[in-house]
């Protein structure tokens, strides 16, 4: 399993400070097309984040968003929503596109303008409607239609017409399209199972995993810990205040009765153990200390450090295991000295591998080049509020809420330092490395 990464680390002499952030609820896709568009939601989060701000839209220095598929009436979906924010017609915008760390490279992007000195206010974040992602022709109907409409008279569009059939009906299901890998040929769903192989991970561990999500995401929404989330409202005056994903009665006895989707029917990957499909944004302040100073902001913490990592597609959920290993030998840290952890549900399997991996001292001297394997992540310091599984991973934004999510678990614990990582469609890992920043 070769990887490569790329250093991305933030100059230490430079900090980049998150000053807040703001998400939307987690909304399944299911179904027709839901009451938002991509920029609906982001336009919503970052509405109340910079209503909080003693500063006006337009003092941003640049608006940077990752979104997978925004479709046709959202290019650069960036400018889109910064200018219907009101930033005015000067704030430049950029949209980017990792798949599901699409959110986190927006963060990252910012981090490394602020460090480097050119901007001092950056709104960054991630959103995805992927309820909307579009139902497409297939490559034979454009062909098709092509034809017809090149047939100038009345002969030649009766043979055009003779040469139409059924398949040419049949369409593309573009996020079903998107979530294959088309050099591998293999869907996200199978890497997964590829990885309960390799790792030996049970179809009860999985489903135990998933139990669990859900009830720490109800048990979070219980308690009040998500106070990130902001309030959505339709056009027809309906309001959505929470995730709509979670299954507080989820159970062992209930996900053991769901059949494998990618393997059938010896797999171990189901619905219930994968994460759901949904619509919702998430976004961050993020700014210099000098504009900290300047606007006399709060601050929520840092960015210490991040890093991205290549490998196998096949395998693309041990991507989080290739990119956080650099940040802790950078920073000479180990697992002991990181006191809450994020890493994307996109599958429990995914996530049990790389806890497994984590820990597996032939993995990391052959895979990763270390010396030793690192210490084990500590379960009741992962996801301690649920994740992927129990309210969804719209890919475009995850990247961003779990980093955002992070802040707010240690600023919740009083706690210091935190890692936040996903697995990439395609063979790659992003990993941030956080610090909290005490009053």
């Amino acid at each position: 399993m070769n990887s490569k990464t790329s250093i991305s680390g933030i100059p230490q002499d430079s900090p980049v400070f998150i000053i807040d952030g703001a998400r939307t609820p987690q909304l399944k896709a299911g179904g027709p097309p839901g009451p938002f568009r991509a920029s609906d939601l982001a336009v919503s989060a970052a509405r109340s984040l910079l209503l909080r701000m003693p500063f006006d839209a337009s003092a941003l220095d640049e608006v940077i968003f990752g979104c997978v598929s925004s479709g046709p009436d959202e290019a650069n979906i960036a400018r889109v929503i910064s200018l219907r924010l009101g930033c005015g017609d000067k704030v430049p915008a950029f949209s980017v596109q990792r798949n599901c760390a699409s959110g986190m490279q927006a963060l990252d992007s910012a981090a490394k303008d602020i460090a480097s000195g050119r901007a001092d206010l950056i709104l960054a974040g991630g959103t995805e409607a992927m309820s909307h992602h579009p139902v497409i022709l297939n490559n034979a109907m454009v062909a098709w239609l092509a034809a017809w409409n090149q047939a100038r008279n009345l002969p030649t569009r009766i043979r055009t017409l003779g040469k139409l059939k059924a398949s040419h009906f049949k369409p593309v299901i573009a996020i079903l399209r998107g979530l294959t890998d088309p050099v591998v040929g293999l869907s996200m769903g199978q890497t997964a199972e590829q990885l309960a192989e390799d790792f030996n991970i049970s179809r009860e561990n999985m489903d135990q995993y998933a139990v669990r999500s859900h009830q720490r995401l109800a048990e979070a929404m219980e308690n009040g810990y998500l106070d990130e989330v902001t309030p959505l409202y339709d056009k027809d005056g309906n309001v959505y205040t929470t995730d709509n994903g979670v299954r507080p009665d989820s159970s062992m006895e209930k996900l053991a009765r769901l059949k494998p989707v990618f393997d059938r029917p010896v797999g171990k990957v189901t619905a219930g153990n994968s994460a759901q499909i949904t619509d919702g944004a998430a976004c961050l302040l993020l700014a210099s200390a000098s504009a900290v100073e300047k606007h006399q902001l709060p601050v929520l913490g840092r960015i210490a450090d991040s890093q991205w990592a290549g490998l196998e597609p096949a395998r693309m959920g041990l991507g989080p295991v290739y990119a956080m290993a650099p940040v802790l030998m950078r920073q000479q840290l180990d697992s002991s000295d990181i006191d809450y952890w994020e890493i994307n549900e996109a599958f429990a399997a995914q996530v049990l591998a790389c806890m497994h991996a984590w820990q597996d001292q032939d993995f990391c001297m052959q895979s990763l080049g270390l010396p030793q394997a690192f210490s084990s992540i500590p379960e009741d310091n992962l996801n301690i509020d649920g994740g992927g599984i129990s309210l969804g991973h719209p890919v475009g934004a995850s990247g961003a809420r779990i980093v955002l999510h992070l802040l707010k678990v240690l600023e919740r614990k009083q706690a210091k330092r935190g890692m936040a990582s996903l697995c990439i469609g395609g063979g790659q890992g992003g990993a941030m490395l956080v610090e909290r920043i005490e009053s």
